[in-house]
């Protein structure tokens, strides 16, 4: 009986020694666990939305940014015809401007000359010839003549003008139509 108590004995040992293991081998594999736990976790960074939901939300983004876009772009066009017009007028005031200018240095020293010939006429007292009576006639001629010219520039500026009111009438008119 002690043979088969001792055989027992020693069996029991044996079982506990490879219990024992076995625990030790558990508790190193599991004592990782609560790291392992922690790094397969899935942690969302970006947030996954349906296609449907994303579509919808560009579109109300879009009819919501739509009107103030559009709002703006027509107040920039505004400003840049308005800019527009006021360019062209003051190219046509400058080009009148300079017209004016040009005759008006062309016309003095016409002038000039004109009342230097008379006075020297004058000076010498002597009767007017032929050629002088020509060449009076062909001064007053060129004199008519740039006021004809510095009239047909004034009204050629005062029909462009007069086109640029009307154009901005009708687009006013147009503006008033579409806002109704």
């Amino acid at each position: 009986m002690t043979s088969s108590l001792a055989s027992s004995v020693t069996s029991l040992q044996s079982s506990l020694q490879l219990l024992d293991n076995s625990i030790n081998t558990l508790d190193s594999g599991v004592n990782d666990f609560p790291r392992l736990c922690k790094v397969l976790q899935t942690t969302r960074h970006f947030e996954l939305l349906p296609e449907p939901t994303l579509r919808e939300a560009q579109q109300s983004l879009l009819d919501e940014i739509k009107p103030s876009i559009a709002h703006l772009l027509s107040i920039s066009s505004n400003h840049v015809e308005k800019l527009a017009r006021r360019e062209q007028s003051l190219k046509a005031q400058c080009d009148l401007q300079e017209g004016r200018l040009s005759s008006n240095s062309d016309s003095r020293p016409s002038t000039t000359r004109s009342h230097a010939q008379g006075s020297s006429a004058a000076r010498n007292r002597l009767p007017r010839s032929a050629s002088d009576a020509t060449s009076s006639n062909t001064a007053t001629r060129a004199l008519e003549l740039r006021r004809l010219i510095q009239k047909k520039e004034r009204l050629k500026y005062a029909v462009d003008r007069l086109e640029l009111q009307s154009r901005q009438r009708e687009r006013q008119l147009r503006k008033s139509m579409a806002a109704q």
